[in-house]
Order: C-alpha cells, then structure tokens, then sequence
C-alpha cells in the first residue's frame, strides 16, 4: 500500500500530463530522499535537507550532472505542487561537474555497417534515428498519424521539452514504412475480434473522442509483441515497442561491426546533425529538425567537422613522406 504522500505525488504527476517514465523517476527520488533523511515527512524538512540530499549525491554517489538535475526537479515538484512550499537556498549545494566531452559519430560507412547488423523493425527503427534525427522515445512513441508519405516528414508529437517539430523523412525508408503499417493494421484489427485493440491516448482525449482509441491513426508504428495492463488504468492495451529492445538490438550490432568507441542509439542522431552540417545544411535548419530550443546545443556539431581539433594540421604530416623514404 502506498503512502499518502506518494499517492499525492503521483496524483499531482498525472494531472499534469507527465509521462509515466518521469513519473517513475520522480517517485523513486522522492522515496531515496526520504530513506536518506531516516523516513522523516518531507513537510518537516526544507533546503537545508534537500542540499545535504544534492551534496551527497555529488560527492559520495558520484552521480551525473544530469542525474543530479533530475533528483532536484523531482524534489522541487514535491515541495511545489504537493506540499505548496518553494525552496529557497539551494544554491549552497555541490552540484554534479558537467561532462564536456564530444559526442561520439559515426561515419557513414559506420552507420551502413551498423545497420547491415540489423534486421527486421529494428533495422527500419535505427534507419529513422539516422535518417531523422530522431531521439529513442521519438522513434517507439510514433503514431501512424504523424508519418506523412506526401510530404516526406514525420511529426514528433509531445518531445523532450513537451514540444512539437516536423522532420524529413528518407524517400527510401517510404516503403518500408508503408508495409510496416499494413502489419500493425492487421495487428490492431486481430486484437479487435480478441475484445481489445484499444491504444494509450494523451490529455483524455479518449473521453472527449471515445472511438480514438481504435482508430487506425493513433496505433503506434511499433507496436509491443504483446498486450499488457496499462499500469495508471488497469486496462489491458497494446502499448508501444520497449525501448531496451533496440538498445540491446543496436548495442550488439555495434560490436558486430566491429566499433570499439562507445556508441549507442543516440549516436545516430549526432551522426545526422553532423552528415547534415558537414554536406553544407544551415545550422539553424539542423537545430529545427533536432528540436533544440538553443542553437548553442546544435553548434557542437560544428566542433566535430574541424580537422585535429581547430583545423590544425599535425607538423609531422611534412615529415612523413621523408621518413617513409628512408625506412
């Protein structure tokens, strides 16, 4: 049995339209924040308790700046919506050291070789995060309505930042799109004669439009192998695809292909940004189709296209040719 304060959160998540993985994040920092403090009620506590939280993270657990980022928001959102308190004096807390690494791409031999080890629709899911730019949840959480075989472009619906953006979408994926859709009609309709078929709709749209929930245009493109029971309504549905099945799918393609640098699925969407970027694209445009809300993000693709970090050329490229000749 939850505890009242959990149930609240959680009420005060789905009110706002969260996704269930937020939801998840949240409750399970709520819940290690108060382990931390011996189970003490989070109305008794403040900023001085929330910063030993941060601090502890930093120093002792080692986390990621990002990891640290998201356990302050999922406090925030507690003290904020639930309790009604707003912190003040966080600022005292260690925070996280950001890492300020490159992103790793792949050259597109890289990528070819890549989804030569891949077959099936996890071949035709790596294709989109290549050919459009596309996040992971982008990818599983695509609608048949939003892939538009006219115009050549899909619609990202709800994305990191709760925002919309229209991408292009490959001429030679069309297809392979089109007969993937014909499946999960066949699909979907099956699951129809089986007393189901009914798909996870955002914003209570199914109460407002209560035939939706069935219509051909909100299934997923992919779909998951089997029903399961929507864990907020108890409704048995088909959900979409799990995400870790194509990380697993990629991550062993990668080694087949006999990349050793550290790759996963997000590394197609850098290798789009910078083939895009290095094949004369305007950065503004790159930044559209990615969805960055501040181009700063988009231009450390532009560091990946100079040659030996600030276009230097090596000293010993001169030397070469004479050394060569006297070995």
């Amino acid at each position: 049995m939850p505890s009242p304060l959990i149930t609240q959160l959680r009420e005060a998540i789905r009110i706002r339209h969260y996704s269930i993985r937020t939801e998840k994040a949240y409750v399970d920092w709520v819940k290690r924040y108060l382990r931390f403090h011996n189970m003490k009620h989070p109305s008794s506590m403040g900023a001085a308790e929330v910063t030993r939280f941060l601090t502890y993270l930093a120093v002792e657990r080692s986390v990621a700046a990002a990891t640290q980022n998201q356990a302050l928001n999922a406090l925030v959102f507690l003290y904020r919506e639930v309790l009604k308190v707003n912190l003040e004096g966080l600022s005292s807390a260690v925070r996280a050291k950001r890492s300020k690494n490159l992103p790793t791409v792949f050259s597109e031999a890289e990528v070819m070789n890549v989804l030569s080890c891949l077959d099936g629709e996890h071949w035709l899911m790596a294709a989109l995060l290549y050919g459009s730019g596309l996040r992971l949840m982008d990818c599983v959480r695509l609608r048949i309505k939003d892939v538009d075989f006219s115009f050549r472009c899909l619609v990202v619906r709800d994305g990191k930042g709760g925002k919309d953006r229209v991408v292009t979408l490959a001429d030679g994926l069309l297809e392979h799109l089109s007969l993937q859709i014909t499946r999960v009609r066949a699909l979907q309709q099956r699951d129809v004669l089986e007393g189901h078929g009914n798909v996870w709709l955002p914003h209570a749209l199914a109460r407002k439009f209560p035939s939706a929930p069935r219509d051909i245009g909100w299934q997923y493109v992919f779909p998951a192998q089997h029903r399961s029971v929507d864990p907020r309504s108890g409704m048995v549905r088909r959900h979409h695809a799990d995400p870790s099945g194509l990380q697993k799918a990629v991550r062993q393609a990668i080694i087949r292909a006999g990349i050793e640098r550290k790759a996963s699925c997000h590394t197609f969407r850098h290798s789009f940004a910078t083939h895009l970027l290095a094949s004369g694209a305007d950065i503004r445009t790159v930044q559209e189709q990615l969805g960055h809300s501040d181009i700063r993000t988009t231009q450390i693709y532009t560091h990946l296209l100079e040659r030996g970090g600030s276009a230097v050329i090596s000293p010993l490229n001169r030397l070469l040719p004479k050394l060569t000749a006297k070995r």
